[in-house]
């Protein structure tokens, strides 16, 4: 017990930048994510190319090399990025692109005769897609969005790559310095109380969208 001590103060503080990327991505990711969806049924053919080719970049590569890309390769051509604004950016267009495939599938499973009875009603396309199409993409997706979260916790051990102090890069050095798995029991606790709280959240919300069926 007097070793967990020890080494949870560390960890504490790496759980602090872990969470920062964590909710820094959730925020920047969904709106583009959304975004990049309705770009991909554009009437314009370039527009349709730009977006689908970014989508097949972020998704094709791994999320690993492209934190290393943007933190060192861009810095290398005179595009240099702060570790922490480096992995934000790298996070939040990888999930975009996987969010934006989720998001085209919802939409894709509305049905035709919701935007056709939009239209009768005199709606705008904008009140269409907030007031009508939004709210029922939204629960269609949730549970494709949650298996992204979870995903996203786990992804975020990615940033020690980098040089930034999150808490496996916390365990590490205790480990390290103290020759023990201890910390890194303590890490994978961590995650784990995370995921599981990720996990509630996002099933709760699952069965309040599920009584407005």
């Amino acid at each position: 017990m007097e070793n967990v001590m020890t080494f949870l103060p560390g960890i504490l503080s790496g759980l602090q930048m872990t969470l920062g990327v964590f909710f820094i991505t959730i925020i920047g990711s969904i709106p583009l994510g959304i975004l990049a969806s309705l770009a991909m049924k554009s009437p314009y053919f370039i527009v349709r190319w730009l977006v689908n080719g970014y989508i097949w970049i972020m998704r094709g590569t791994p999320l690993l090399l492209q934190l290393i890309f943007i933190y060192y390769g861009l810095a290398m051509v005179g595009v240099p990025f702060g570790r922490f604004e480096a992995a934000a950016f790298a996070f939040i267009i990888n999930y975009a692109a996987y969010l934006a495939e989720i998001f085209r599938g919802g939409l894709q499973s509305v049905p035709q005769g919701q935007f056709d009875a939009a239209q009768v009603l005199g709606l705008s396309k904008m009140q269409t897609f907030f007031k009508v199409i939004l709210p029922q993409v939204v629960k269609i997706v949730v549970p494709s969005f949650g298996n992204e979260v979870v995903n996203l916790v786990k992804d975020t051990s990615l940033i020690y790559v980098i040089g930034l102090g999150d808490i496996l890069r916390a365990g590490s050095i205790a480990a390290a310095r103290d020759v023990t798995l201890v910390p890194y029991l303590l890490v994978g606790a961590v995650y784990l109380l995370m995921t599981a709280v990720v996990t509630i959240i996002l099933r709760g919300s699952e069965k309040r969208l599920n009584v407005w069926r």
